[in-house]
């Protein structure tokens, strides 16, 4: 639920949300320099959801995507932040053989957990600025090293983006 807040807040610092002052009058806050550094880091998520395929010949597109991609992104690095800090307080151990951080990311993707037949997913791809679940599952986590470090991945592994292409916004 804390990413799915931390979403909803991120849109607040994104392109959109700058258009509104801090009394939600619309304003741009945002100095030219801002926005060409955003537009500039977003193309990054833009790449990033063109290479999803749906079905062959069918990919996601990044365009349509990529401020909801961000918020995704925006929002669980929030959340993650939060359990950190939480567990300072807080230690948890493992509970069935996984620690906090692993328990965190598998809550993450159970909550993209979805089927849908390939005739909404056509249609989504192509009208919906949500990326389809399964991509919602991944694609953020594939941009943090916290991720990796949690289940051991190596730089070689699927789940993981190469630094060069790892996505941050903020």
């Amino acid at each position: 639920m804390g990413a799915v807040i931390g979403h909803e807040i991120s849109h607040g610092f994104d392109d959109q949300g700058a258009k509104f002052d801090a009394q939600g009058n619309l304003r741009d806050w945002w100095t030219p320099e801002d926005l060409k550094n955003f537009q500039a880091r977003s193309q990054c998520v833009i790449k990033q959801f063109d290479g999803y395929e749906v079905e062959p010949g069918l990919h996601e597109n990044g365009k349509l995507v990529v401020g909801e991609s961000i918020g995704d992104l925006g929002g669980l690095a929030i959340a993650y932040r939060a359990l950190q800090k939480v567990l300072v307080q807080h230690p948890e151990g493992t509970i069935d053989g996984f620690t906090p951080d692993q328990r965190f990311f598998i809550s993450w993707a159970h909550g993209w957990a979805a089927s849908a037949r390939p005739e909404y997913q056509r249609l989504q791809v192509n009208t919906n600025p949500h990326p389809l679940d399964r991509f919602r599952a991944f694609g953020p986590l594939s941009n943090m090293p916290s991720f990796q470090k949690a289940f051991g991945c190596k730089e070689s592994d699927p789940m993981v983006r190469a630094v060069a292409d790892r996505c941050q916004i903020w």
